[in-house]
């Protein structure tokens, strides 16, 4: 047996690897980055994309460039799979029990709105208890709220967002009160979806998430209001609105989808001998 034909058969031939690729892609991103930044960019693009090509070019032509990955002897691979004759019963689309990762049943649209609304009263009882316990009004947190929407609270003084302001509780109710039935919906919505203990990622991961994010851009957005908010109290709060909602929400009744339906049921095809036919109550 030649060498060559021992090295086949020990070893199994790949393309080699290479970074001309990258540096081709890399390039390509240069050039158009350079027409919102400066022509310069896409000169250094240029020349990235021409060396990357031409590389990439010679990892292939006059010759391929390879490799030899050596296999595992024959007695230590896996056995070869005999096939059985034995038959598989399939589950068929749109029958309930198909792998598919689709809930059958989902919350109502109902659910979501009396989750938020109940989920926002309650962080609302919480920030106006912080407020009465470190500033001695409950003015402060909802003229805070309402900072987001009006620019002249945004740098006032603990004074000034201490006190009453009509306005200032208008925009805060209005926007609180929309802003909870929006999240309790989205908990409608994805709860039946994410895996089992909801009340965990709706009162726990899910706060958590939108706290960080919020934090990390209320600092870079307006950091003068940034300032005013205790976030220890602020994560508290946005916990009990997730289990409070999410208890509300867990608790209706929920709604069969179109995935319990058959497929034909689904598409609309209304003939005779594509439904299965119900059998005689008699």
């Amino acid at each position: 047996m030649s060498g060559k034909q021992q090295q086949a058969d020990s070893t199994i031939e790949l393309p080699a690897p290479t970074q001309w690729p990258f540096f081709a892609g890399l390039g390509v991103s240069l050039v158009f980055a350079g027409l919102v930044t400066h022509v310069y960019v896409s000169l250094l693009g240029l020349g990235l994309l021409v060396t990357g090509a031409i590389g990439w070019w010679r990892e292939v032509l006059p010759r391929e460039h390879v490799e030899h990955v050596p296999l595992r002897p024959v007695s230590e691979r896996a056995a070869t799979i005999e096939p059985a004759a034995t038959a598989v019963a399939r589950l068929k689309l749109g029958h309930r029990g198909h792998r598919v990762r689709v809930p059958e049943e989902v919350h109502p649209f109902s659910a979501g709105i009396k989750g938020g609304l109940a989920g926002g009263v309650v962080m609302a009882v919480l920030a106006c208890l912080y407020g009465l316990l470190a500033y001695g009004s409950i003015w402060y947190p909802i003229n805070l709220l309402a900072a987001t929407a009006m620019p002249s609270l945004a740098t006032a003084g603990v004074e000034q967002l201490s006190a009453f302001n009509a306005a200032a509780l208008g925009v805060a109710l209005v926007s609180h009160v929309l802003i909870s039935i929006f999240v309790g919906l989205v908990y409608a919505a994805l709860l039946p979806t994410l895996p089992s203990h909801p009340m965990v990622w709706g009162g726990l991961i899910g706060p958590g998430v939108w706290s960080g994010l919020l934090w990390a851009s209320l600092g870079v957005i307006n950091p003068a209001l940034a300032e005013n908010i205790d976030w220890r109290w602020f994560v508290a709060s946005q916990a009990a609105f997730g289990l409070v909602a999410g208890f509300v929400i867990s608790r209706a009744e929920r709604v069969e989808t179109l995935q319990t339906w058959p497929l034909a049921t689904r598409a609309g095809i209304e003939a005779s001998g594509v439904e299965p036919d119900e059998e005689d109550p008699s």
